[in-house]
């Protein structure tokens, strides 16, 4: 595969060439993750989910490749996501899922984003700006289905429906809801989500209405394991990259990482019992041991709290991290083994020698979510595209 290079510098540039931590995107698997999705939704359109940095994968480089391969509908969780998309160049159709203010109103209707509208007022605000401008909103309607988050309560959808009737100057083009843990095993309370949802679109049947042409409400969850959710369209977020939203769900369709993180060894030494590394000397070994320098550490995204429990991958085996992890530095205890300065090393993904670091393992030694490990890898990390 080639690499593929970015305008962004911030993803890719100069920098991917001189500094030694680096992230790399595997954009086939990628393609087929997506070719996975669409075969088991059949005639469903994928939305493919951009938000949080295209969920540390780089947000213009990964929309431009998912543009390339047609993908219906985009979505972000803000307006400047959707911006900076569409200063990219991309013209896909974007739903921006967060709450709105009203003087982002303008920038919706200048960079032709779709607006997700929360409530009665917020539509109402929508339609009068679009009216004084002489244009027209694209709007999807939420409804709060039990995630008490954003949305009219389930209890209240027919007062934001008919008032969706009364709009001249949008176009209610989505109705859609969010499950709360649809990546349980116990689906009940999904199920019961979902119940109430249907129970809303009965609404547009007793009016006598055609309800919006895209209804959609599953996320990763509801795409593995409850398919009376994928309506019009489905929403994989996590699981577009190759990652199960938990480790409960029902794997029903196969997808692989396509996310790598390596760095190199850039110093060694030798460590004498009794020394301590790292700030608040929380570790010192009673015999010499032989300590590598990393220059990453949690100003890159490499959290903290993975200090003495991570692992990495040096040479084929698994070392760990010791002491605590620096902003921009981390060390790691090769024992008696060898390393050298610039010898490769896997934070998460596969070696050359077919050992493997998932996003599991770091989530886990950081007491935090695969998300969470994911979307905090910095900007300040290059992104390299495998073509």
């Amino acid at each position: 595969m080639a690499l593929k290079k970015s305008a962004d510098s911030r993803f890719r540039g100069e920098e991917s060439d001189i500094r030694p931590t680096r992230v790399t995107i595997d954009l086939k698997q990628l393609a087929e993750n997506y070719a996975s999705i669409q075969h088991a939704i059949g005639n469903r359109k994928v939305m493919a989910v951009l938000k949080a940095n295209a969920y540390g994968h780089g947000l213009v480089e990964i929309g431009q490749f998912f543009e390339s391969l047609s993908l219906p509908y985009f979505s972000v969780a803000y307006l400047e996501e959707g911006i900076q998309l569409r200063k990219a160049g991309i013209k896909t159709p974007i739903l921006v899922f967060g709450g709105l203010v009203k003087e982002q109103i303008d920038a919706y209707l200048e960079y032709d984003l779709t607006i997700t509208a929360p409530s009665v007022e917020k539509l109402e605000m929508i339609e009068a700006r679009a009216k004084e401008l002489g244009k027209t909103a694209t709007v999807h309607l939420i409804f709060d289905t039990g995630m008490e988050r954003l949305g009219v309560h389930y209890y209240n959808a027919r007062d934001l429906i008919e008032a969706s009737f009364k709009v001249e100057h949008c176009v209610i083009e989505g109705i859609y809801t969010h499950f709360a843990n649809a990546d349980t095993a116990d689906t009940s309370y999904s199920r019961e989500q979902l119940e109430r949802f249907k129970n809303i679109l009965g609404i547009y049947e007793e009016l006598g209405v055609s309800r919006p042409p895209l209804c959609h409400m599953a996320n990763s969850g509801g795409v593995l394991q409850i398919e009376e959710s994928w309506f019009d369209m489905v929403r994989p977020g996590i699981l577009m990259y190759g990652v199960y939203p938990s480790a409960e769900v029902n794997r029903t369709i196969p997808v692989k990482p396509a996310l790598s993180w390596t760095s190199k060894v850039v110093y060694f030494k030798v460590v004498q019992p009794g020394h301590p590394v790292s700030y608040g000397s929380t570790w010192e070994s009673d015999e010499p041991v032989r300590v590598v320098t990393l220059p990453v550490g949690y100003g890159d995204g490499y959290f903290r709290s993975l200090s003495n429990k991570a692992q990495v991958l040096i040479r084929g085996q698994a070392f760990p991290v010791i002491g605590r992890v620096c902003m921009d530095q981390t060390m790691v205890n090769i024992s008696d083994q060898s390393a050298f300065n610039g010898d490769e090393v896997t934070l998460l993904g596969a070696d050359e020698f077919g050992n493997q670091l998932t996003v599991e393992d770091l989530a886990a030694w950081a007491n935090t979510i695969p998300y969470e490990v994911l979307t905090s890898i910095g900007n300040r990390v290059p992104r390299v595209y495998l073509d």
